[in-house]
């Protein structure tokens, strides 16, 4: 449940940001830059397949505020060392991520009775 809060959370910041862009549109200040900025913001938040939201659900893994900040963080390290399909470590979770559209594709526990082989990636960071 920590997922969906933290996903409604985001959507609210996102839909207050939106609403603060449309009121600098309306009143002429800054417009293009506002909806870059906008723009910009919204492509650098961390998304969720839904695949991935349903396996998180279904293995019960809970990301805090602050895991998936430092989630954000590997991500953006392994996008600056050209990684494109991203398997990101983080307290016995793994994380296979698509840096360029910053979407998790799939979640899984990291535990002794799983094999741990993770295919179709081209680099791992561990945070």
């Amino acid at each position: 449940m920590q997922l969906n809060n933290t996903s409604i959370q985001i959507n609210q910041k996102l839909q207050s940001n939106e609403k603060a862009t449309v009121s600098k549109l309306k009143n002429g200040q800054n417009s293009f830059e506002a909806i870059l900025n906008n723009t910009v913001e919204k492509e650098n938040k961390l998304q969720f397949s839904k695949h991935a939201s349903e396996r998180l659900k279904l293995r019960d893994i809970n990301l805090s505020d602050h895991q998936l900040e430092r989630i954000e963080n590997g991500v953006t390290k392994a996008k600056q060392k050209g990684i494109k399909e991203s398997l990101v470590l983080i307290d016995n979770i793994a994380l296979v991520v698509n840096t360029k559209n910053n979407i998790v594709i799939t979640a899984m526990e990291q535990t002794k009775e799983n094999e741990n082989i993770y295919t179709n990636i081209d680099g791992a960071v561990i945070v």
